[in-house]
């Protein structure tokens, strides 16, 4: 008798023969790990320590239930394909292994159980899924082709590893750009002149460098000399270019738009991807960002915030994390829609895992702190646009949504269909060495999907 995961749908004709249709990529990672269970994974035929307190509700396509604190996205279902089955198991159950398995395919190396949170970002990691996809398409001629916004996680000294290009190099890096604590107001450290260095300036400087750096060249033409350059000269193309600014210039919108993504960092955050994505930036990260109040949020959740709901699941949910979220992605599957760019726009939503089903923390009191623990067992990815068929829901969970049931998938069959959906088959990269590697051997492309 033989053992392993089931074999995975395969592509239909017309699939695998389709050159993907999706021009960029807009990722929406819920930070701290989402509820599926209270989500869009609901078991409202389980016991009541095991199903919460929402209910599901009807949505605009009849394969897909949600919470009934979605009702905006109820509206946008149709668009939306739903898969239940994802596990995404790794061997601490803790954010760093979930963030490094869910942005890049692969399962964490045992470094990260023996190093825990001190388990930083490696040079030899496997790379975060935006940076092959910006290593794959042609460079921009203006805008870099990976961005994310709008802070990066976490604080030091223990950044998530999984977010950077790692072995495909340190080009390929996303360009981070912070909100800061203004919803209106985003910057990176390559988007303003400062002191009195004006645009001339700037390009006398340059000019000056290049003279430098011909005489240097004969001395140092190696991969490292090579990459600095090509860092100075995409900082050089973001400050010259009046681009740049138009596109991160979210004063342009109208306010009933910005008020229907809502204004928090967050909402316009995501009418800021949507804005790059006009820009033709292939491929845009949204982490989704915590502002405290008073100081308290954390406590009341017994952790860091975000969706890490160790206490009080379902007044954080209710209250605050559904609201928000729901009022910001499905404005932003309705404008991009309205403005005929869903279709060549992949939109993914994420997490690093799950929430335990059984209700119940002991860091928050047990049962009685109404919380839910870590779970990267079983969770469920969103997927809409760029060649996904809506309002389906892929694979199911068991009847507690503990493990995955039927149609079983894993991190890596997602990214591979992300790579699909967006005409990356040829994962094949090159070492410093000059030596040939897969960037992903593992997964499968989902084919129902598409």
């Amino acid at each position: 008798m033989t053992f392993g995961r089931p074999a995975l749908p395969e592509l239909s004709a017309a699939s695998s023969s389709r050159v993907g249709t999706a021009k960029s990529t807009i990722l929406f990672f819920l930070c701290g790990g989402a509820s599926h269970v209270d989500t869009w994974d609901m078991k409202p035929e389980a016991p009541l320590e095991y199903r919460g307190l929402f209910k599901p509700i009807a949505t605009s396509a009849p394969g897909v239930r949600l919470c009934e604190h979605l009702p905006l996205l109820a509206q946008q279902a149709h668009h939306l394909a739903v898969v239940n089955s994802l596990g995404a198991t790794v061997n601490t159950n803790d954010h760093h292994g979930g963030y490094y398995y869910n942005l890049t395919g692969h399962v964490p190396d045992p470094s990260f159980l023996t190093l825990g949170n001190d388990r930083t970002p490696f040079p030899d990691d496997w790379p975060f899924m935006g940076s092959v996809v910006a290593a794959k398409r042609p460079p921009g001629s203006q805008l870099p082709n990976v961005i994310t916004l709008p802070h990066k996680p976490s604080t030091l000294p223990h950044i998530r590893p999984g977010q950077f290009a790692a072995r495909l190099g340190v080009e390929h890096d996303p360009l981070y750009v912070h909100s800061g604590d203004e919803p209106l107001e985003f910057s990176a450290p390559s988007l303003a002149l400062s002191g009195d260095v004006s645009a001339e300036r700037l390009s006398d400087r340059h000019e000056l460098m290049q003279t430098l750096g011909a005489a240097r060249r004969n001395l140092d033409e190696g991969a490292r000399m090579q990459t600095w350059t090509r860092q100075q000269e995409r900082a050089l193309s973001l400050l010259s270019s009046s681009r740049t600014s138009q596109a991160f210039d979210l004063s342009q919108e109208s306010p009933k738009l910005r008020e229907r993504y809502g204004c928090s960092i967050n909402g316009m955050s995501l009418l800021l991807a949507r804005r790059l994505v006009e820009a033709e930036v292939p491929f845009v990260t949204v982490f989704w960002y915590d502002k405290e109040e008073n100081g308290n949020y954390p406590a009341k959740c017994k952790s860091g915030g975000g969706w890490d709901t160790h206490g009080q699941n379902f007044n954080l949910l209710k209250d605050r994390l559904l609201p928000e979220f729901d009022r910001g992605f499905s404005a932003l599957i309705e404008d991009l829609a309205n403005r005929n760019l869903l279709e060549q726009t992949l939109l993914m939503v994420t997490s690093e895992m799950g929430r335990k089903p059984k209700i119940g923390d002991p860091r928050s009191g047990g049962p009685s702190g109404s919380g839910r623990d870590h779970w990267t067992h079983c969770m469920s990815d969103l997927l809409a646009g760029g060649g996904i068929q809506g309002g389906q829901t892929y694979g199911t969970s068991d009847r507690y949504g503990e493990y995955p049931a039927d149609l079983p998938v894993t991190p890596a069959d997602i990214t591979k269909t992300v790579y699909h959906a967006m005409g990356i088959d040829n994962l094949e990269a090159v070492d410093n060495l000059g030596r040939s590697y897969k960037l992903l051997s593992e997964g499968e492309v989902i084919g129902p999907l598409l």
